[in-house]
């Protein structure tokens, strides 16, 4: 049985990893500082169905003081969103540097003469490494962010680095693109999506939807936590991407289709007439690597898309 620390567990990655680690059969020690985004109904839920396994604490891990003895930390707790991160990107380096930098240093000060310190198990973003108009990212590629969200993520990154050459702490990075399914807050583009349609608002597409992202299920990306940690490899980085893209207004057409029941003059219900400040027009990554642990996406975005849509529609959030 395996004993992890999972960092934004109440959030939409994090929950979803929280119930992969759970389902398992391992112990999870569950932190969250539960902002804005986090779903505090799932304390109930992981407690209902995994009582003696899960445990929680409130914290924010740039303050936090103490880790328990575990064999992982798992740190998915971050500031996210790009769009908050141009209006204000002060929070953005608290959680995402400064949380990221507190944490390594409480696995490098855990004593050693008991066990071996906690893999410390980062999740970045495919933004570090900028966008790419052809071809695809793969693991060795030069970091090259384009707005402050992603400038965070690199940051923290070369702060795991570091402390891996320095201080010889052991860790694996994870780069995923976009991710989709139930619990996401919905300033991410699906349920702010569906949230838009049901006040009968237009859904604002930057950039005239233009730019092309990679989209993977949240429940993918929580196997392949599962197949790095059970390959017992260390010190590694790995991309996961499914292998499936499509520009962003294809995403949206596809989510009018599914609340409405047909595309018919879907653009009536879409403002192409925004542009952002530090757009990338593409994302795209090579997972090569991990596939080569006998990882494998199996949720495929046209299939689960109607079903992504309806919880939306059924599971309200302000």
């Amino acid at each position: 049985m395996k004993l992890v620390v999972i960092t934004g567990c109440l959030g939409f990655i994090g929950s979803h990893v929280t119930n992969k680690c759970l389902g398992m059969g391992w112990k999870v020690y569950g932190i969250d500082s539960e902002t804005y985004a986090a779903n505090s109904e799932l304390i109930r839920t992981f407690n209902k169905h995994y009582k003696d396994n899960f445990t929680f604490i409130n914290e924010d891990i740039a303050s936090l003081k103490t880790l328990p003895d575990c064999d992982y930390v798992i740190n998915i707790a971050a500031e996210t969103h790009v769009g908050n991160s141009i209006i204000d990107s002060k929070q953005f380096i608290r959680s995402n540097v400064d949380g990221v930098y507190n944490l390594l240093e409480l696995v490098r000060t855990k004593p050693s003469n008991v066990e071996r310190r906690p893999i410390f198990f980062q999740f970045s973003t495919d933004e570090v490494y900028g966008d790419i108009e052809k071809g695809e990212h793969t693991e060795d590629d030069l970091l090259n962010p384009s707005n402050p969200y992603s400038a965070s993520k690199a940051a923290a990154d070369m702060l795991v680095k570091a402390w891996a050459r320095t201080y010889g702490l052991e860790y694996i990075i994870l780069r995923p693109t976009n991710n989709y399914g139930s619990y996401q807050y919905p300033e991410k583009l699906v349920p702010l999506s569906v949230k838009l349609l049901q006040r009968g608002k237009k859904i604002r597409l930057h950039d005239e939807g233009k730019p092309v992202r990679n989209w993977l299920h949240a429940e993918d990306t929580a196997s392949a936590v599962i197949s790095i940690i059970n390959s017992g490899k260390t010190n590694e980085t790995y991309n996961v991407a499914g292998g499936f893209e499509q520009e962003n207004r294809e995403t949206v057409r596809k989510i009018i289709k599914a609340y409405h029941g047909t595309d018919k003059d879907w653009v009536q219900y879409v403002d192409f007439g925004y542009k952002r400040l530090g757009q990338d027009v593409r994302y795209a990554l090579n997972d090569d690597k991990l596939r080569s642990l006998g990882w494998k996406p199996e949720k495929i975005f046209n299939e689960e898309i109607e079903k992504v849509v309806q919880f939306y529609i059924d599971n309200f959030k302000w």
